[in-house]
């Protein structure tokens, strides 16, 4: 083992860093371990995303965040999130993947009976007593499972709408980020058709943007099939199951915007419990966020399981000071 730490932090999102100041305050020796950029979902968000919430919002260790609007946007949150690890020297590993983590063995200097974990990354090994899981959901999508999904014109992640061009674009999905991309793409004039599966565009889509969505396939501008799903994806053309009937159409390029997924076989290695419903939520105690595993934490999104529109930023910023009280209270 390479060092001990007092507790790893896994995930260095908004959360994971909100551990690490508190971890600080605390007095406690930690570590965060990010297994790409700072603020890895964030960087990976559409290049002209805004935020639902308010700067304010989205604040981490009571520290401000100033932005020119009422709704920060992308780049004011990466920028925000980088000058406070940088300001508070957070003892921080980027672009260090957390390969495994198990409970066992000694430390020099330690109880044997305090078992702490082994954690083994992409780059060295370490051991703590305490692991917070800030993992979020962001990393894997939901795949659709139908042929054709894995070429190279299938993307289930949206940057930015210059590439499409004069393309001819499906986006499926309904929520904001598959209306973000079939409202840009079509502005730069690419030839959108959106599909979905339900009854038409969702509930949870901000409301500063669902009526241009709306007018925007009232008009005809962009097409749109509800009530379908895509069924087959080829060179040159796709397919699709509507209420009318099976639809093929000409294609350049597929935005499957479909919802991502915790990494659960990452949850399960480490020891947590999972509900056995189509949730598969995590266990742990409300009260201090620890899991069924002693000593190891979930914070943030990943709590929610499938049901990723539980925990944001701006109601799990709490999870770091209750974790941080727990573990206080353990050391007595």
């Amino acid at each position: 083992m390479d060092t001990h730490y007092d507790l790893i932090i896994v995930g260095g999102g908004p959360i994971g860093i909100a551990c690490g100041l508190e971890a600080q305050k605390a007095g406690l020796s930690y570590l965060i371990l990010e297994k790409g950029c700072l603020v890895n979902s964030l960087y990976n968000y559409p290049a002209n995303m805004t935020f639902f919430s308010t700067s304010e919002r989205i604040e981490i260790g009571e520290i401000p965040f100033v932005s020119n609007n009422v709704k920060p946007v992308r780049n004011e949150a990466l920028e925000y999130y980088r000058r406070v690890a940088v300001s508070h020297h957070l003892n921080l590993h980027l672009q260090e993947e957390v390969k495994e983590i198990r409970r066992g063995g000694s430390v020099p200097g330690l109880d044997a009976a305090a078992s702490p974990f082994n954690v083994h990354t992409s780059r060295g090994a370490y051991s703590s007593t305490h692991i917070v899981l800030a993992t979020g959901f962001y990393d894997l999508p939901v795949l659709l499972g139908i042929p054709g999904e894995n070429l190279p014109k299938v993307t289930h992640y949206y940057k930015e709408p210059h590439f499409y061009a004069m393309q001819k674009v499906v986006v499926v999905g309904a929520s904001n980020s598959s209306v973000d991309a079939a409202l840009e793409t079509w502005r730069k004039g690419a030839e959108v058709t959106m599909v979905i599966r339900g009854e038409g565009i969702g509930r949870r889509v901000k409301y500063w943007v669902k009526p241009d969505i709306e007018n925007r396939i009232k008009e005809g501008s962009i097409k749109a099939y509800t009530y379908s799903t895509l069924s087959d994806i080829r060179e040159g053309e796709v397919t699709l199951r509507t209420p009318e009937g099976i639809v093929t159409l000409a294609n350049d390029y597929v935005i499957a915007l479909t919802g991502y997924q915790p990494n659960f076989s990452f949850l399960r290695a480490a020891g947590i419990q999972l509900s056995d419903d189509e949730k598969l939520q995590p266990f742990y105690d409300p009260a201090t966020m620890e899991t069924n595993v002693k000593g190891l934490y979930l914070a943030g999104v990943v709590c929610g399981g499938m049901n990723t529109h539980v925990w944001f930023i701006e109601n799990s910023r709490v999870h770091s000071t209750m974790i941080m009280e727990d573990i206080l209270r353990k050391r007595g």
